[in-house]
This record gives C-alpha cells, sequence and structure tokens, in this order.
C-alpha cells in the first residue's frame, strides 16, 4: 500500500466548506460563528448542524484578531516535573467551571537555568493563543506580558505580578520541629536552588527551629541538592558517607530527599533505623519510595487552582488580591523515627 505524501489525511475544514454543504454564503457561516445579527433562526440552526457534522472550528489565531480574545489561559513551565505536574492537575480541575480552555506549554528541558525564559514564552503565546498565562517559578516578575498574569512560586517571592505560593517558613519549621521532637539533634540540611525565595525560606524555618530547640546548626551538615534527585545524590553522598554522619537528614523538597534515600540505599544505611530523611512538597512519588516519605505538604494542586481563579477574576476585573499563600502542613510517614541508640 502507498501513502500520496502530499495529500493531508487529516484536513482541516474551512468556513467555505460549511458554506457549500450548508447551502449558504461565506459570509452567513461567519456571522454565526462571530455571533452576529442578520441570520434567519433557520438558517442558523442549519449551519449549526453542518458545523457539528463537519467538525469546523475557527483558528484560535484568527478568532483572536476579529475578537481580541481566545477564550484560552495559558500555564507555562521551564519544564514538566513532579512540581510543575501537580499545579497543572489543580489549574486542570478549577478551569472547567470558567468557561475558558487550558493551554500548557514548556519550550523544553533546561530553561529553568535560563534567566527571563519566560519573557520568551509568552512573547509567542499572548495577543494571539492565550488570554492570560500562570507562570510557574518565573525568574523575572516584572515582565509586562501585556496580557493579565499570575505567578506561582516566583524566584524572588512576590513582588510585582500578583502571586500564589505557599508558607515555605513554616513548613520548614514544621520539617525540623518533627526531627527533633523525635529526639534527632545532629540533623544536616539539603538545600534547594539558592535563587529561589521558597528555597531560601525554608533554610531559614530550619535554622530558626534548630535555634528555638537550642541546638547549635552544624555547617558541615547544610549541603545544596539543586531541588532535583540527580544533583542532590552527591552531596547527600558527602553527608552520609562519614566518620561522623548525621542521624536525619531535612531535604528542601522532595526530589532532593529521594535522592538522599537512593544514596542512604547504596551506602547500605537503613531508613529509618539509622537514618531518618524528611521532604518538602508531597509530590506522588513521595508516597511511592521505599520507605514512604515523610514530607511537608505543599498543596500545590490547591495553588494551581487558586492561580486559575485569580487569572479570571483579573481578566474580569473583579479582583484586586495580589497575593495568596496557602497553608503547609506534616505528612509524617514511615521514613522518620527516633534516632538509633549509640553503643
Amino acid at each position: 500500500m502507498s501513502y500520496d505524501l502530499d495529500v493531508d489525511p487529516f484536513p482541516r475544514v474551512k468556513m467555505a466548506d460549511v458554506a457549500r454543504t450548508a447551502g449558504v454564503s461565506v459570509a452567513t457561516v461567519s456571522k454565526v460563528v462571530n455571533g452576529r445579527y442578520g441570520v434567519s433562526q433557520r438558517t442558523l440552526e442549519r449551519v449549526q448542524e453542518v458545523i457539528a457534522d463537519l467538525g469546523y472550528e475557527a483558528s484560535l489565531g484568527a478568532r483572536s484578531l476579529r475578537s481580541y480574545r481566545t477564550n484560552v489561559l495559558g500555564i507555562l513551565v521551564a519544564e514538566f516535573e513532579p512540581f510543575s505536574a501537580e499545579l497543572l492537575k489543580g489549574a486542570g480541575s478549577a478551569v472547567a467551571a470558567t468557561g475558558y480552555e487550558l493551554l500548557a506549554y514548556s519550550g523544553g528541558g533546561g530553561g529553568s537555568a535560563e534567566v527571563g525564559w519566560e519573557r520568551r514564552y509568552l512573547s509567542r503565546l499572548s495577543g494571539t493563543l492565550i488570554d492570560g498565562a500562570i507562570i510557574v517559578t518565573p525568574t523575572v516578575v516584572e515582565a509586562r506580558p501585556g496580557v493579565p498574569v499570575v505567578a506561582v512560586d516566583p524566584h524572588t517571592g512576590p513582588t510585582g505580578l500578583p502571586t500564589v505560593d505557599s508558607d515555605n517558613l513554616t513548613g520548614a519549621v514544621l520539617a525540623t520541629r518533627h526531627l527533633l521532637e523525635l529526639g534527632h539533634r545532629r540533623i544536616a540540611f539539603l538545600g534547594g536552588r539558592p535563587d529561589l525565595d521558597s528555597a531560601r525560606l525554608r533554610e531559614k524555618g530550619f535554622r530558626r527551629a534548630m535555634a528555638d530547640a537550642g541546638v547549635p546548626v552544624d555547617e558541615s551538615l547544610v549541603g545544596m541538592g539543586d531541588y532535583r534527585r540527580g544533583t542532590a545524590q552527591e552531596p547527600a553522598r558527602v553527608l552520609l558517607d562519614r566518620e561522623d554522619p548525621p542521624t536525619a537528614v531535612f531535604a528542601a523538597n522532595d526530589l532532593s530527599a529521594l535522592g538522599v534515600l537512593d544514596v542512604a540505599r547504596s551506602l547500605g544505611i537503613g531508613v529509618p533505623s539509622e537514618l531518618s530523611v524528611i521532604g518538602f512538597d508531597n509530590v506522588p512519588e513521595s508516597a511511592l519510595s521505599v520507605p514512604p516519605l515523610t514530607t511537608v505538604e505543599q498543596p500545590l494542586q490547591a495553588m494551581g487552582a487558586a492561580a486559575l481563579h485569580l487569572l479570571v477574576d483579573l481578566i474580569a476585573g473583579t479582583d484586586g488580591t495580589t497575593h495568596r499563600r496557602l497553608p503547609t502542613s506534616l505528612v509524617p510517614r514511615a521514613s522518620t523515627a527516633p534516632p538509633p541508640r549509640r553503643t
């Protein structure tokens, strides 16, 4: 069997196809599509029937040129990973009741390291494809994109744009206090990306809880995991493969904590019998690890939904809110326990 590569097997239905099938002019079809007056009820119903039968849809670009509205919202991420995926689930659930559609867009992996990635993404989508955007962990919050924008967990924290984030400081205090209450005193901290305000707040919460308990921080037990499972493994190995290892590690996100579990397993260190590990985020992978990971829950799906509703309100001009901070909570699982007894 051979195929003619010049023939589109799924040709796009055009307005002229609808007009020809319905026996009306292209101008009449245009009036129906755009909700204009001047079409009889009988003709309106006939054209709508043909549109449904043929599966005709006006292109978003053409629609935006006519009405300056696409009824599409964008959620822009540097890359698709567990954090952004959970936010997307929340926004996707919330959009159903708004009358908008949702477009998820990423320019490809590695964008998180490039300052200003959100400006490039917005320039490609705003004006012709989307009416507004949710940007996840933007590097530049003063982007002035020309469309309403809501930032989720921006690098520099709440500043110019309407923002949704979670209570990172309190969450870190909860995580550290949990380890302290179990009896740990030699606690390591594996931090996140130094350019993120959330990472700085989590380290601040760790240090505050240690100070409140009167336990000095051993600076040799403070490392940087960069919020990634792979990059967390080497600093985790430095922390664990030493003569005086910590009895517990607070990793600044779940992916880093999973990296700690990987290293502990490779070194033959039992979790939680010899080492307790706690993360932050409560992404689905945390509950599936061996052992299941104790963590601090960022309500990621609720954050995505809150950002979506805030964006819709901004477009409608019905909400002057500029910042929404959601609470965090401790999720105890099997990766934390009292420290081993020293003989």
